[in-house]
């Protein structure tokens, strides 16, 4: 299935951009990490690996969006500064630095780079997650209902650098604006593509920001980058402050998936 967009990168908010940036980078298998002046870029095998960190005046909420990764122990992420919030039989909730919610997946083998999935919470997980695998290019959808509700995982994104984008039940409204988000790449035209199939936009391209700020049908945003000389370069930080979103905690997910494996 061809997507209306490609996935392009990851972006993270931080209080300080610079810690947030090389933590972030020691943690996923990435880096070095840059600073572009003002926002930090932290590199990888691929442009899709590239993780940016902007920095921001916000207090720090609960992440609806957050990162699971893969990890030889939790010690060494205790030891990069992140602290543990809660065990849990096949993974382990943690915080970063700053208080955001990740999970961590002990493996025997981890691979280098240690992006596992995204998880997203949302009040209807089935309809955001055809969204999303129908925006994406997704090859492959699983669905399944556990104690936590309902959640549906996209495997196969073309370009991705995870292997699962996790849509999982949650009761909860957004009601700020989301501290982590996706970019795409669009072909030219893709924003109206996109605004079609249900995205509002929540910004126009600037001379200062030349990317195109949009929600998802259920408020999270995301930057579209349409495929054109010069539409890639970040001049200054990026300004994604146009909603406002409620994020509910990492433990309340739904992580039954069959194909995920056990903790090593």
């Amino acid at each position: 299935m061809r997507g209306i967009a490609r996935f392009k990168d990851l972006c993270l908010d931080a209080g300080d951009a610079p810690g947030m940036a090389r933590f972030w980078a020691a943690v996923l298998g990435l880096g070095p990490a840059t600073d572009e002046g003002g926002p930090w870029r932290i590199g990888g095998p691929t442009p899709q690996h590239t993780v940016w960190v902007d920095p921001v005046p916000d207090p720090h909420a609960e992440k609806r969006l957050h990162l699971d990764v893969h990890c030889a122990s939790i010690d060494e992420l205790v030891a990069l500064g992140a602290a543990v919030r809660r065990e849990l039989p096949r993974w382990t909730i943690m915080t970063d630095p700053e208080g955001g919610e990740f999970c961590a997946f002990v493996r025997a083998d981890p691979p280098p780079q240690r992006l596992y999935e995204l998880v997203l919470d949302a009040t209807d997980p089935v309809e955001l997650g055809r969204w999303w695998a129908g925006v994406l290019g997704a090859g492959r959808i699983e669905e399944e209902t556990d104690a936590d509700g309902v959640s549906v995982g996209l495997a196969d994104v073309p370009g991705a650098p995870f292997e699962w984008f996790v849509i999982g039940e949650s009761d909860a409204p957004k009601r700020r604006k989301n501290r982590v988000h996706i970019d795409v790449s669009v072909d030219p035209g893709g924003v109206a593509a996109l605004v079609e199939a249900g995205a509002a936009v929540l910004r126009e391209p600037g001379h200062d920001a030349p990317w195109t700020v949009l929600a998802d049908p259920e408020g999270n945003e995301f930057c579209a980058f349409e495929t054109s000389p010069g539409r890639f370069r970040r001049v200054e930080q990026r300004d994604c402050r146009s909603s406002r979103a409620t994020p509910r905690s990492a433990d309340q997910v739904g992580r039954g998936r069959a194909s995920r494996p056990e903790v090593a």
